[in-house]
């Protein structure tokens, strides 16, 4: 992979730089010093990935991200120190178009940084390469800016929306459920593509967004009522008969991780009440398998459009397969399900 990197700290650059070349199958393309130098670079060679810092001159990583994915969209993975300790704005990157976060190895304070950065780099080049390279980055329109078991789960959760998203997920799923309280007996799941060291960061900030209870779900949690669980492992979220969730390694070699597909289709194939499946923005097809097997279930299916979605892959995959019986602007989706569901706001 043709790689850049965007970080005005000549150590960090370094670090990520000597991290780069110490690989055969990838080069540094070109290292750029502020926000705004990385966004022209981006435009006169683009490469395969950007390794953003967040805190940067003339324009910070969260509105360089925005502009790279408007003007020469590419993949985008947040390299920055302590993540942790920038929340807001990581999860403003990830809305703009960023992919993933990780820490930079250098200042992480911890060994193993150059592994951990280079699992990273091959995953996202897995997710390229499954996804059909940068031309897979579409550009946004200019038009839109615990205690009972199994079976008194299922009667006190009756029903549930299933939420899958990627690139400029966070902040779309913040939109899609803010100011929505759901009705008594629904249940809310989220798989996002997110590393598992974000995914607890990721629930509190999503709960400091909305007005109902967020957490990250655990190994054999059922669904709760008025509470949005969200997927917290690489491994991949499953629905099992009695309405419990489990994490699955399998299937290993699979690039989205953890997977919308897999959660959906034990959606489609356990769940016996009312449900919802919903996939917004992101890059790759991961979803639209699994809201087609929703759909040929007779649950509802609705797919983001292209001109609110920060990067039209998933949704746009869903549409070619008629896999959505709705495809919305973001804006619209909340509405349809407080129509559908019910709930207030």
């Amino acid at each position: 992979m043709k790689i850049a990197i965007a970080n005005d700290v000549a150590m960090a650059a370094e670090a990520l730089r000597r991290v780069v070349a110490s690989t055969a199958e990838h080069q540094v393309l070109w290292i750029a010093r502020t926000g705004l130098e990385a966004v022209r670079m981006c435009a006169d060679n683009r490469p395969d990935l950007v390794l953003m810092d967040l805190n940067m001159p003339e324009l910070d990583g969260v509105e360089a991200t925005r502009q790279i994915m408007e003007q020469s969209p590419c993949a985008i993975l947040v390299v920055t120190g302590r993540p942790q300790d920038n929340v807001n704005q990581v999860f403003r990157a990830l809305g703009a178009g960023a992919l993933d976060v990780t820490a930079t190895p250098v200042l992480q304070g911890q060994p193993g940084g150059d592994a951990e950065l280079l699992a990273k780099i091959r995953t996202m080049d897995k997710l390229i390469r499954h996804s059909g390279g940068s031309q897979a980055m579409m550009p946004r329109s200019a038009a839109n800016g615990n205690g009972a078991d199994g079976a008194e789960a299922a009667e006190r959760v009756t029903s549930l929306l299933a939420i899958g998203a990627s690139t400029g997920g966070p902040v779309a799923v913040s939109k899609m459920l803010a100011g929505w309280k759901p009705p008594r007996g629904c249940a809310v799941v989220v798989v996002q593509h997110i590393d598992q060291h974000f995914a607890d960061n990721f629930a509190r900030w999503l709960g400091e967004q909305l007005e109902m209870p967020v957490r990250a779900a655990e190994e054999g949690d059922e669904l709760v009522a008025g509470t949005v669980l969200i997927a917290k492992s690489n491994d991949h979220l499953t629905l099992d008969q009695n309405y419990r969730l489990r994490y699955d390694a399998e299937p290993k070699d699979y690039a989205y991780r953890p997977s919308v597909d897999v959660f959906f289709h034990c959606v489609a194939q356990h769940w016996k009440g009312e449900a919802v499946g919903v996939l917004l923005t992101g890059m790759g097809r991961d979803g639209a398998e699994g809201l087609l097997a929703m759909r040929r279930a007779g649950q509802a299916t609705i797919a983001q459009d292209q001109g609110s979605s920060a990067v039209y892959g998933m949704p746009r995959a869903a549409a070619e397969l008629d896999a959505a019986q709705m495809i919305l602007p973001l804006a619209k989706i909340g509405p349809v399900l407080r129509s559908t569901l019910g709930g207030r706001s």
